[in-house]
């Protein structure tokens, strides 16, 4: 049983054990065994792992988080949705789920009586670091996640999705609340992963960047060159987080600059305004464009001007001239926020 000494106690006995994750999952097992192996380390000896239900687990996650983020945004591109999906079923999500929600201290291992104070030590770490967080973090942060604490989410997901009759809406429907808060695209926007972004902001300055790390004892350190010049460093007993820390050091060290528009490809054309302006607020990762149309005039001669909304840091807003079709009304007031958008 892993109890770092600054997290809640494990409860005593098997039997209550299973009460109290029904507990923190608001769901009564019919099979409680699924329950129990889903919480039983390979290292106890004469019993069923976890092994075999994390791996099934972790493909049930994938298709489940898959399907809500597939309906949840219509209008994401493939390459969104990856990304929205790593963020959301990740070793770095899935064992914050466990710290917070408090399925780690349930797991049962040889460590249960022993005491191991290495497996103490890693858990006690990562979840002093996860306290110091501010909301979801889609990307790692400062301590590296062990993986065994996200191994025991995906085994319980396994149980909870075969135990409910392998029907995936209800699964979604009981399990959705641990893994909240969900990232999404605005999350996502908010975290870009740090070593992506390094990379993105000084290709598009036409320089050459580079990160490379050593190790020296148990601490990797790991340096963010520049056309060849030392700029940031970072550190960590992982490799990686000490990657993503240099980066993030980098990023910090930059001067602000005024939000870039990802403009589109091609001429501007009133014909294709509506279209084009689509694809602008999608290369930006803003909200769809709002459009609002008022009729004026009599009957037989009405004209029509249109408003439209472009939410993007700020609101902007753009009224086209009066047309006599709704069509052709939407159609220049989308290329008159085009021009508005457009990068002098």
């Amino acid at each position: 049983m892993v109890s770092p000494a600054s997290l809640p106690s494990p409860a005593p006995e098997r039997g209550s054990c299973v009460s109290d994750v029904e507990a923190i999952l608001n769901y009564e097992f019919k099979n409680p065994k699924l329950l129990e192996q889903a919480l039983t380390h390979s290292s106890v000896p004469d019993a069923p792992s976890y092994e075999r239900l994390e791996f099934f687990g972790d493909r049930v996650l994938n298709l489940v988080v898959s399907d809500h983020l597939f309906w949840a945004y219509p209008d994401l591109k493939q390459g969104k949705l990856t990304k929205l999906l790593w963020a959301n079923v990740s070793t770095e999500k899935l064992a914050r789920v466990a710290v917070h929600r408090g399925l780690y201290q349930f797991l049962r291992d040889k460590m249960q009586y022993s005491d191991d104070q290495a497996i103490i030590l890693q858990v006690s770490e990562f979840a002093g670091a996860i306290k110091k967080e501010d909301g979801a973090v889609a990307h790692g942060g400062l301590v590296k996640a062990p993986k065994f604490l996200a191994d025991i989410v995906e085994s319980v997901a396994a149980a909870i999705y075969i135990d409910a009759g392998s029907d995936l809406k209800k699964f979604w429907k009981i399990f959705k609340g641990l893994l909240e808060p969900i990232v999404g695209p605005k999350e996502l926007q908010q975290q870009p992963q740090p070593i992506t972004m390094l990379y993105e902001v000084y290709q598009k300055q036409g320089k050459d960047v580079e990160i490379t790390q050593e190790k020296i004892d148990s601490t990797y350190i790991a340096r963010v060159s520049v056309d060849g010049k030392d700029v940031a460093l970072g550190t960590s007993e992982h490799k990686e987080i000490a990657r993503i820390n240099a980066a993030r050091r980098c990023l910090s060290q930059l001067p602000q600059q005024e939000p870039v528009i990802r403009w589109f490809d091609g001429p501007l054309q009133i014909e294709d305004a509506e279209q084009k302006l689509n694809e602008l607020c999608d290369k930006n990762n803003w909200p769809k464009p709002d459009y609002r149309t008022e009729e004026s005039g009599p009957q037989h001669s009405k004209e029509y001007a249109c408003t439209v909304v472009v939410k993007s840091d700020v609101v902007h807003t753009e009224v086209g001239e009066k047309r006599s079709r709704k069509k052709e009304a939407r159609r220049y007031a989308a290329y008159r926020m085009l021009l508005a958008l457009k990068p002098i």
